[in-house]
Formats: structure tokens, sequence, C-alpha cells
């Protein structure tokens, strides 16, 4: 018969541990598992919720597709400035656009 890796005491004590609020890095540290062990085990008995991912802090605005075309209408070739970085297509605008 293949060993337990958690006992259903431990198992017990991971899932009420758990949903009083204790940290998995800290259930996992008391009973010297790791961090992943512990997640996993939380996830097959039901109760894991997963922490909300952050929210990007990427700066919303045009493309560069957009931004391209922009710098189009002001009668600049745009031809071959398709790797440009979206900051050098807004300075070029700001040049050509003015």
């Amino acid at each position: 018969m293949a060993q337990q890796n958690y006992s259903a005491e431990m198992t017990a004590k991971i899932v009420s541990d758990y949903q009083a609020g204790v940290a998995v890095e800290a259930i996992a540290e008391s009973i010297e598992k790791s961090v992943r062990s512990v997640r996993s085990k939380l996830v097959r008995e039901g109760v894991y919720v997963a922490k909300p991912k952050a929210k990007s802090t990427k700066v919303m605005g045009p493309t560069k597709k957009e931004l391209l075309k922009d710098l189009e209408t002001t009668g600049f070739e745009v031809a071959g400035f398709e790797g440009a970085t979206k900051e050098a297509i807004e300075r070029l605008i700001a040049h050509f656009g003015n």
C-alpha cells in the first residue's frame, strides 16, 4: 500500500487553519511541507481560493498601429517604422504633427 502524504488529522488541521485565515506559507512551515504541496492538498479538498491576480500597471492608450496611422496623416512616410517603440512613434508625432 502506498504511503499517505497527509493523514486525515493533518488534512483536517490544514483545512481548519486555512479556513481560519492562516496563510498557506505558515501552514506549510508548521507541518514541514512545501507551500506547493499544501496548496495542492487544499485544492483537492475543495477549500483553496486563489488570490486575485494583481492588475496590470500597463499604461493604456492608442496601439502602435493607431499611432502609425496618426503619424501617416501628417504626411510622414511610416513604412519601416512598424518595429519602432510606441514612445518613439509618439515623439515623431509630436515633432511632425505640430
